[in-house]
């Protein structure tokens, strides 16, 4: 379990993902603005650890001004059902709560 969790850990890592399983690629501007709360130094951090992980892919366009993409690999994209098991999770949580929550008067 350590093994299969060592990638997704750290924060942002998930949300990054999640932003990039919206979409076949983004750049690095899409991103800042996807996630205002992440500094642009933790984006990079983050985005170098994915790729080492070999779970984003990183496409640089010889342009000017240079052209950055960053997609989700094979291997990211085979983890869409965790995070669409997460997502109906997060709804019957949200749904739960909402039942068992006591009626205010």
């Amino acid at each position: 379990m350590q093994d299969a969790l060592r990638p997704l850990e750290g924060r942002w890592k998930l949300m990054i993902m999640a932003q990039l399983l919206a979409g076949p690629a983004m750049r690095f501007s899409d991103l800042e603005r996807a996630l205002p709360q992440i500094s642009q130094k933790m984006l990079i951090q983050r985005l170098r650890d994915l790729e080492e992980d070999g779970i984003v892919s990183r496409t640089l366009y010889p342009q000017v001004p240079p052209k950055v993409e960053y997609c989700l690999t094979e291997v990211g994209k085979g983890l869409r059902p965790v995070f669409i098991a997460l997502l109906d999770w997060a709804e019957l949580q949200r749904s739960t709560i909402s039942i068992e929550e006591p009626v205010k008067a």
